[in-house]
């Protein structure tokens, strides 16, 4: 357990396994768990951000996920899991770099990465939940 009241071990690159590229195959933590929702490009007054721009809506998508984990006690650096739903996977580059810009490339979480036909409203490109491990109590 380190200093912080966490266990964190990320495995990118498991004997039989292709090494991962900006994600870890396996991410083992104790502590307690912090499961948040699919953030999507909605600002503080439920108004879509950047309809049809990927990046302005990665911004958006990261910022809510700062603010959700936030709000339970994370950061992105607590985050063990993160799964994006994306309506196009051409977009994939652009939010792996604003991805990269939160989280640290030397810790990276376990990932997944999926094209669905649509979100919860036409304008939304991207939804990305994430699971983190902070400090129990």
């Amino acid at each position: 357990m380190g200093a912080s009241g966490t266990s964190i071990m990320h495995h990118p690159a498991p004997e039989g396994l292709a090494p991962a590229n900006g994600y870890s195959h396996a991410v083992a933590a104790t502590g307690r768990l912090v499961a948040v929702a699919g953030q999507v490009a909605i600002d503080e007054r439920g108004e879509v951000v950047g309809p049809g721009d990927a990046r302005a809506q990665a911004e958006r998508v990261f910022e809510n996920l700062r603010l959700a984990l936030a709000s339970a006690g994370a950061t992105f650096d607590d985050v063990v899991k993160l799964t994006c739903f994306l309506t196009d996977m051409s977009i994939l580059p652009v939010v792996r770099e604003v991805r990269d810009r939160h989280l640290d490339p030397d810790r990276p979480p376990a990932s997944t990465a999926v094209q669905v036909v649509s979100l919860v409203s036409p304008e939304l490109l991207l939804e990305i939940d994430a699971l983190a491990v902070v400090p129990a109590g």
